[in-house]
């Protein structure tokens, strides 16, 4: 990792899990079931060159997990140490507005010892401008015309980092009937404003959006895991997930090694 810039990011797939129901079996003396819909955690981590783009030398690590948020950042810990991520120069933590991944990060960056200037938080861009979309659906009062207008205005003073600015263009708007929901979207702007510094990530050709964990989510979780009819045992659906996250991040051989090695034998 040394002299490297690195992306890491998080986000939840789902997928439909079988669970025992209480209560009588059925006539053929089956066990009932429920098929509650989980949401597995996946994490990546990748690199990017000088000019924001994917290196392609280097295969990104991904895993996922259906133990929960601490369960995935306690692997993204450990995929980071690893690495030796105190080496790198650069360190973007993106993802979209969740708080269960922002409220874990800053623990994440003083377990890894990180120092503040190698670090950077960013809200998914194209998140915050759905969010500038409901914005101006709640505006009934508005043509479609009116609405794509101010929300073009909204996205541009975003990219310049003029945040205050979109704020004040959102709060002038809590008025009327849906003056609540409207505020809510405010609050949400408030909330992540110290994570939209577009600008200044954009000067520094890093990535501004998270479609490289969006991506991930789809390959891994739903192209084999969410469908129809799909439901799957917890012990079953974990090792899915382990076999998918190594095989579509390039990294097949590596896992066969790990199964394979004298202490995995043991382990066995």
């Amino acid at each position: 990792m040394a002299g490297r810039r690195v992306v890491i990011s998080s986000d939840g797939g789902r997928l439909r899990l079988r669970e025992t129901k209480r209560g009588p079996k059925t006539k053929k003396g089956r066990r009932r079931y429920t098929g509650a819909w989980r949401e597995p955690k996946v994490l990546i981590v990748y690199v990017v060159d000088a000019e924001g783009q994917r290196e392609s030398r280097f295969a990104p690590f991904i895993d996922a997990t259906l133990k929960g948020p601490d369960a995935v950042f306690a692997l993204l810990r450990s995929y980071l140490q690893r690495l030796g991520i105190t080496q790198a120069d650069q360190v973007l933590f993106i993802a979209d507005g969740a708080p269960w991944i922002w409220k874990r990060v800053p623990l994440l960056v003083q377990a890894l010892g990180l120092a503040a200037q190698q670090v950077h938080e960013l809200l998914d861009f194209y998140h915050a401008v759905q969010h500038l979309g409901q914005v101006a659906a709640l505006r009934k009062d508005w043509s479609a015309k009116a609405r794509t207008r101010w929300r073009t205005q909204q996205r541009h003073l975003l990219l310049r980092g003029e945040v205050e600015q979109v704020i004040a263009a959102v709060q002038g708007l809590c008025r009327g009937r849906h003056s609540k929901a409207i505020r809510t979207q405010r609050d949400y702007f408030i909330k992540n404003k110290s994570r939209m510094a577009y600008a200044k990530l954009i000067a520094m050709k890093l990535p501004i959006g998270s479609g490289a964990i969006e991506s991930t989510v789809r390959r891994v979780v739903n192209l084999r895991l969410k469908g129809p009819s799909l439901f799957w045992c917890r012990a079953n659906a974990e090792a899915i997930l382990l076999l998918r996250s190594y095989y579509k991040a390039g990294r097949w051989n590596m896992l066969k090694r790990m199964a394979t090695s004298p202490l995995a034998l043991l382990e066995a």
